[in-house]
């Protein structure tokens, strides 16, 4: 139809479908040649140009601008610039008004403006040239324009220093707080992406969110200042438990009928309507540490990008944060330590370098070495203690150093000098290789345990020991020898009672006097052989500990000694019960166990109770580290008030039978000989248990 607008894609389509006789202009055919010249230059083009005619800027374009003009497509074509772009004419006026009044050219590098295009106010960003256009005659008529959007690489370059100002700001920071503040103060600089933002840091448990930070204008409600996680929806006015729970961002909309404190005008005069909400992550975790709150501009469109720009600025925040916490704890780790190192209960020194130069010295090392700290710290050792040379103190530093090995000695003697006296002390030392984070050894730690008054204790106790054993030797052979004296002055007393006895006449011996005077005598000197026989056994057991020690088979044992008692057991009715482990052997004196099953059998026998059947329990049993006998009777019992005579010599609790009050004395003996040990339980009138533990 009109020749001039053949091509040009959309634009040429559109400009040769347009009713230009219904317009100012009127038809293509009486255009002037100037006018047909430059619609024909722009739809050729496949750069972003417009064209704007007569002195009512009539607009034409091609289909490289469309994207500039947004929702005003297609209107925008043959209407009036002024009208089309009033939201920003203020701006534009004044550039065209140079161009066709005074004939210049102007160039304009990312000149921003904010556009009605997508439906809201735009922040956009354009370099683009305004030259004169000429009539036929070489009038100025209109604009031409050659021109290109830069809001992505404007908005990006803003974005990225923010980003880089936050890594080169938080690199410094050593606490969460400083993290949290420091990114605010960088964030206030750029409000154009950020109108307001807000940093919540999760406490330990994870149930509350307090406010650690906040940029911009808007500041939060004073209640907002700690949230509760677990609140409800109407308390949780940031709906950070959502986010928590979800671990993912979230947008609130409408935010000037939400919240009145974010709903004030930004300095473009524009009101924060939404804000987004993000979870802030210990970086490489899927863990909640905070929460980043922020408003988005209201200028600019809430696209993958500004998501983006804010996942990037919280991971950065993140690092800053999770680094910052970790410095904490490393520091309060080395106070720990410190503190742990000062108070340790042992003495613990460190020392580096082949001079082993004291680096560290608790409390307990200076009392030990008798010096104050600032007198031996960053000295050689041997130069702050010099009485340790030609000791070989630095030969064992010197072995750990090269070797790596740890050297340990217990009661190491060192003589070392206090208050000017030299002593000699004893220690319980360990000198133990230091190394570096690569594995490199580079000095020795020095851990002392002062034993000098346990040893010398002891020393005093094993010369008391040394001397107890001797003089408890004298008296087992006096004890030994006494008995073997006394037999013979007994057999001597019995032999001249004999004669005394035949020399009396009848008369004499039938008289009561002279048979109770007798009975007595009698009755004296079989005791006294009672006893020295028993003063013979004891001093036997002492001497010949550990002489026929042999594998027992406790089962044996005991079948031999009820044999012995089988008279006995039939005329008191006793039943013996048997609960033997097969094949129990100990390491013990084959005389020393039946004498131990002998006293024991006997005794269950002998204090048998007149109201009931005797009974009496022999088992056997293993245990860790022990064979356990016990003997078990219903028999008299024991008040176990008299629990501590039971085992002394010549203490007998009942008094109706024969005895000597000796045997449990002996058992005692000859199990604790061995490195056993007897317990009895027994209640009065119910009957005793004894248990020996043999030693295995």
């Amino acid at each position: 139809m009109y020749s001039i607008l053949d091509g040009g894609g959309e634009m040429g389509a559109r400009m040769r479908a347009y009713d230009w006789d219904a317009h100012p202009l009127g038809s293509p055919d009486n255009w002037p040649q100037s006018l047909k010249i430059n619609i024909r230059l722009l739809l050729n083009s496949g750069f972003p140009m417009f064209f704007w005619w007569s002195e009512d800027l009539y607009m034409f374009h091609n289909d490289a601008y469309l994207p500039a003009l947004g929702k005003k497509h297609p209107k925008a074509l043959g209407a009036k610039a002024n009208e089309m772009w009033a939201e920003v004419w203020n701006e534009l006026g004044l550039l065209v008004e140079k161009v066709i009044k005074n004939g210049q050219t102007v160039y304009e590098e990312a000149l921003r403006l904010v556009l009605q295009r997508k439906g809201f106010l735009e922040e956009t960003y354009w370099t683009f040239s305004y030259s004169p256009a000429y009539n036929d005659a070489g009038k100025i008529e209109g604009v031409f324009c050659a021109c290109f959007e830069v809001t992505k690489s404007v908005v990006t370059q803003r974005r990225l220093k923010t980003m880089k100002d936050i890594s080169d700001t938080m690199a410094q920071v050593k606490t969460q707080e400083q993290a949290c503040e420091t990114a605010c103060i960088v964030l206030r600089d750029n409000q154009a992406d950020i109108p307001f933002g807000l940093i919540y840091l999760l406490n330990s448990d994870g149930t509350e969110a307090r406010l650690m930070g906040q940029t911009g204008t808007k500041l939060p409600p004073a209640n907002a200042l700690k949230i509760d996680i677990g609140s409800s929806v109407a308390e949780d006015m940031w709906q950070l438990n959502k986010v928590f729970i979800e671990r993912q961002p979230i947008l609130l909309e409408s935010m000037h009928t939400r919240y009145t404190s974010v709903s004030e005008h930004d300095e473009n005069n524009e009101t924060v309507e939404q804000a987004v909400i993000l979870p802030i992550l210990r970086p490489g975790q899927n863990q909640v540490i905070g929460f980043f709150i922020a408003g988005l501009n209201a200028n600019q469109e809430y696209n993958t990008d500004y998501l983006n720009f804010y996942s990037l600025l919280v991971g950065q925040v993140a690092t800053a944060i999770t680094n910052a916490q970790d410095k904490q704890e490393i520091a309060r780790q080395q106070m720990f330590l410190t503190e742990l190192f000062l108070q340790a209960p042992v003495a613990i020194g460190i020392m580096r370098g082949p001079l082993h130069i004291i680096e560290l010295a608790n409390p307990n090392i200076c009392r030990l070495w008798g010096r104050q700290s600032e007198d031996v710290l960053r000295k050689p050792v041997m130069d702050a203690l010099p009485e340790l040379r030609d000791q070989g103190i630095k030969e064992l530093l010197d072995g750990v150093l090269a070797s790596g090995k740890p050297y340990i000695n217990n009661e190491l003697p060192v003589t070392l000098e206090h208050e000017g006296v030299l002593q000699q002390m004893y220690f319980n030392i360990v000198y133990h290789p230091l190394r570096d984070a690569e594995g490199v050894i580079s000095g020795v730690i020095a851990i002392a345990i002062n034993v000098t008054e346990q040893v010398t204790t002891r020393h005093k106790i094993e010369k008391m020991n040394t001397e107890l054993l001797a003089t408890n030797a004298d008296l087992d052979n006096f004890v030994y020898s006494a008995s073997h004296d006394l037999k013979a002055p007994i057999s001597n007393i019995e032999g001249l009672m004999r004669e005394l006895v035949e020399y009396l006449p009848a008369s004499t011996l039938e008289q009561e006097v002279v048979q109770k005077l007798l009975e007595l005598i009698h009755s004296s000197v079989d005791r006294f052989k009672r006893a020295v026989t028993d003063l013979t056994e004891v001093a036997k057991i002492q001497r010949e500990a550990g002489e026929d020690v042999a594998a027992i088979n406790l089962a044996d044992v005991v079948n031999e000694v009820i044999l012995d008692f089988e008279t006995i057991a039939n005329t008191s009715n006793a039943v013996i019960h048997l609960d033997m482990e097969p094949g129990v052997a100990i390491q013990f004196s084959a005389k020393n166990s039946r004498s131990i099953v002998y006293n024991l059998i006997s005794n269950a026998l002998k204090y048998k109770s007149p109201d009931r059947q005797p009974e009496i329990t022999v088992k056997t049993e293993t245990r860790p580290g022990f064979v356990v006998l016990t003997v078990a009777d219903n028999g008299l019992g024991i008040d176990m008030a008299d629990k501590n005579k039971i085992f002394s010599m010549f203490k007998r609790l009942h008094d109706h039978v024969e005895g000597s009050g000796i045997g449990l004395y002996i058992v005692k003996r000859i199990v604790e000989n061995a490195g056993g040990k007897i317990e009895v339980e027994s209640e009065l009138g119910h009957g005793t248990t004894f248990r020996i533990y043999f030693k295995r």
